[in-house]
């Protein structure tokens, strides 16, 4: 298993000492914008260290999805810094794994259910080489995991979207990373999928693992959730879902969103003025 690097702290966080190496995600003044126009501003998080489940709750349109992006270098950055346990991502691929939406995925390659999971051993085995026996049991282990025992050589277009997703969470599973992001896991699944990823994502956090999740459902956040993130656009609050889930938060993250973009635009538009 690929252990988070605890060395020395990385030259990039000696300017922002409030930012710890220890922390699973540190994101420090991260910017995104489309077109010079920001999708994501000033963001500033900490994650706490240990397992934890994490929400990232807000509005449509709040930056939800673009945030896990950017911290995965999927999307550019106009400015900021992001580190996974001390580290540029990068650096710490290897134990950062990736549920995305489902409706982002081309279900109509021709892959079995095992092979999928098998994607999630590369960085244990090596690009290029061969999967072998005890990988692929590896990865039957994890398919078990999520209830899946039995469809190993079903095609992923022949499942339900239940089971879709299912697969791609063994998938991360089989990567045995430290930090998950997960892009809206519980989004068009029934009850039993939904129950089955809530005890996943409890095992994860039972051996230490932190798990970020797009979530939409206000309802069950204090059920399912120990951490929540509240964005509109900016960080609006973060910390344990006792403290930061209130009547109070959720009123500024959920109203004055044209006000935050309009003050975000122009503030990127003067930036970008010559001096």
């Amino acid at each position: 298993m690929v252990m988070p690097h605890h060395g020395e702290r990385p030259r990039s966080l000696e300017t922002f000492p409030e930012h710890s190496p220890e922390s699973p995600l540190s994101i420090h003044d991260m910017t995104v914008a489309y077109d010079r126009r920001p999708v994501l501003w000033d963001i500033e998080y900490e994650a706490p260290t240990g397992g934890r489940l994490i929400a990232i709750v807000g509005p449509n349109g709040a930056g939800k999805s673009t945030l896990i992006k950017a911290c995965l270098g999927l999307l550019p950055t106009a400015s900021g810094l992001i580190e996974i346990y001390g580290e540029p991502y990068r650096k710490q691929r290897s134990i950062v794994g990736y549920v995305p939406q489902r409706e982002t995925v081309d279900w109509d390659f021709p892959v079995s259910a095992l092979d999928v999971v098998c994607m999630g051993r590369y960085g244990l085995i090596g690009w290029c080489r061969p999967v072998s026996r005890r990988h692929r049991e590896a990865a039957r282990e994890c398919l078990a995991k999520v209830g899946l025992s039995g469809l190993e050589s079903r095609q992923i277009r022949r499942l339900s979207g239940g089971q879709q997703q299912r697969v791609f969470l063994a998938r991360a599973l089989a990567q045995e990373a430290h930090l998950y992001f997960m892009d809206e896991p519980f989004a068009g699944v029934d009850a039993a999928t939904e129950r089955a990823i809530v005890d996943v994502l409890r095992d994860l956090r039972d051996l230490g693992r932190t798990v970020i999740c797009v979530h939409h459902d206000l309802q069950n956040v204090p059920e399912y959730f120990d951490e929540v993130i509240l964005l509109n656009m900016r960080v609006v609050a973060s910390g344990p879902v006792r403290e930061t889930f209130t009547e109070e938060n959720l009123l500024k993250t959920y109203g004055g969103r044209l006000t935050l973009l309009d003050e975000a635009a122009n503030a990127l538009a003067r930036r970008g003025e010559p001096g």
